[in-house]
């Protein structure tokens, strides 16, 4: 008699907030799961809570050949992948007042283009696994425009057409795509940009309603709802919110 293997997981933006929560979820149904972030440490500290079941997979996400070798990696010690998420992120805030053209390169790149390296890398592994699945994190932010979010709601917006575009594409492969569309989150994030948001989730409560309502697949999961008549406000009137602006003075936070 054979038994199921066990299903094995991409996760990027493994080392905090949601991600780190969502790994959580996936290896306690015994599962196995390839971890990526820039930070190396809160990956083999998760290894070795999980011993057998992590494959650590740390590097930037920005650069193409970290992301291509991380996928090289994948397929050399498992040959597949029957889901990826794909999670990593990073949230900064500009000064319409003084526009710093940086910050926007810098939140797409992390955001979208890295999200774009990881399907490339991600999709031939799928393509041999068993009922593939793809997840890609937005934000409940392409629903409703927010002051000072002209960098974070660009790159989601891109992230959300990539995933709704790939879907119709890989649909005859039988690859399935969701999208996850997060509200108020607290993770590092928003800690550090001090911006007072509504109705903020815990991440462990947050990840454990993301991965319950995978197993269904639904074309999107969404916080919005209440989240967004919640925000309508803010979208009046910017001088509510005091978001810290966005700096080059020191590398963001991006897990």
């Amino acid at each position: 008699m054979s038994l199921t293997p066990p299903r094995r997981y991409w996760l990027t933006g493994a080392s905090n907030g949601i991600g780190a929560a969502l790994a959580e979820e996936i290896l306690k149904t015994g599962a196995h799961l390839a971890v990526s972030s820039r930070s190396a440490a809160p990956l083999k500290a998760l290894s070795q809570r999980y011993p057998g079941q992590v494959l650590v997979l740390a590097g930037d996400l920005t650069n193409s050949q970290t992301v291509r070798e991380i996928g090289e990696q994948i397929a050399e010690d498992w040959g597949s992948l029957d889901t990826v998420i794909l999670n990593a992120g990073t949230c900064e805030y500009v000064d319409a007042k003084q526009i710093d053209a940086s910050i926007v390169e810098h939140v797409v790149r992390t955001n979208l283009l890295a999200s774009s390296y990881c399907v490339e890398a991600a999709l031939p592994l799928l393509r041999a696994g068993i009922a593939p699945h793809l997840v890609g994190m937005a934000s409940s932010v392409t629903y409703l425009p927010l002051p000072r979010a002209e960098a974070n709601g660009r790159s989601r917006a891109g992230l959300r057409y990539l995933f709704e575009s790939m879907r119709i594409d890989v649909a005859s492969e039988g690859i399935e795509v969701t999208v996850v569309s997060p509200g108020a989150v607290d993770t590092p994030l928003p800690a550090k940009d001090e911006m007072s948001m509504p109705m903020n989730w815990p991440a462990d409560k947050a990840a454990r309603h993301i991965f319950a309502k995978l197993g269904s697949r639904p074309l999107e999961i969404t916080f919005a709802g209440m989240f967004v008549t919640a925000l309508w406000p803010m979208s009046d009137f910017p001088d509510r919110v005091e978001p810290t602006l966005g700096s080059r003075s020191s590398p963001p936070i991006e897990d």
